[in-house]
């Protein structure tokens, strides 16, 4: 029987006059794969960043296992994020004055691990993920592909209960999206873990267990009707209420 893992209820946030997040209810089973998919400015990145500890919401909650993330200071939503999410963007966001293992490394170097056996974990997940023979190049030297497969390895080589990745494969081509897309899942949903995904191509959040969509910070199952119409799963009262498999 799967858990929820992460909820987020009646999240709100505005930028401006702008609303990024409208009354956001949503549920996620630990061992998910869940897209979110929505227009550019859509709230989609904005509902990431929340779910994760980076944004505080105006209003709402967002629960991890029971602890209520938005209640923790900037230092323990620090600490949560480096023992407990991982993270995958577009551009990976790696050091490139670094190798590989060294860029894997550090996630766990900060979490108290020495060196050498922070390195030793990093060439075990960097070998999982092809990269043997690799460790050693600096990311400048690596393909967008090799990359990525690098920020998955940091992502998960502490053992993250959930990664969440932002337009994993936004800036490849179609062939290596698949092959990050597989990557990505192996190292997540693939052990029991779960994915939170941001991305804007549909062949990417069909290999998901789950999509749901942005608009206008609504949060829904389903795409909007047409152009400006409200998401079908919006209630009448304006919260839409989002639960995983049970």
């Amino acid at each position: 029987m799967t858990s929820v893992i992460l909820g987020a209820r009646s999240l709100s946030k505005r930028y401006g006059a702008g609303i990024a997040l409208d009354n956001v209810d949503l549920d996620i089973q630990a061992g998910e794969s869940v897209a979110v998919m929505g227009a550019s400015g859509s709230g989609k990145t904005t509902l990431l960043h929340t779910l994760a500890g980076i944004t505080i919401p105006d209003a709402g909650t967002v629960s991890y296992s029971g602890t209520d993330i938005t209640a923790l200071n900037e230092t323990q939503r620090s600490k949560l994020r480096r023992e407990s999410f991982g993270f995958v963007f577009q551009q990976g966001l790696l050091i490139p004055e670094l190798t590989a293992i060294e860029n894997v490394a550090l996630a766990l170097m900060l979490n108290g691990v020495l060196r050498r056996d922070a390195e030793a974990q990093s060439a075990g997940w960097l070998a999982h993920l092809g990269l043997s023979g690799m460790e050693g190049r600096r990311i400048g030297e690596l393909s967008g592909g090799q990359a990525q497969r690098v920020a998955i390895a940091r992502a998960q080589v502490t053992g993250a209960r959930i990664v969440f990745a932002d337009e994993p494969t936004g800036a490849l081509d179609s062939h290596t999206s698949a092959d990050v897309m597989t990557a990505l899942l192996e190292a997540t949903a693939g052990r029991g873990h779960t994915l939170v995904l941001v991305t804007h191509d549909s062949t990417v959040a069909s290999r998901c267990s789950r999509t749901l969509y942005m608009h206008d910070g609504v949060l829904s199952p389903a795409l909007p009707a047409r152009p400006g119409a409200a998401p079908a799963g919006e209630s009448a009262g304006g919260s839409n209420y989002l639960a995983g498999p049970r």
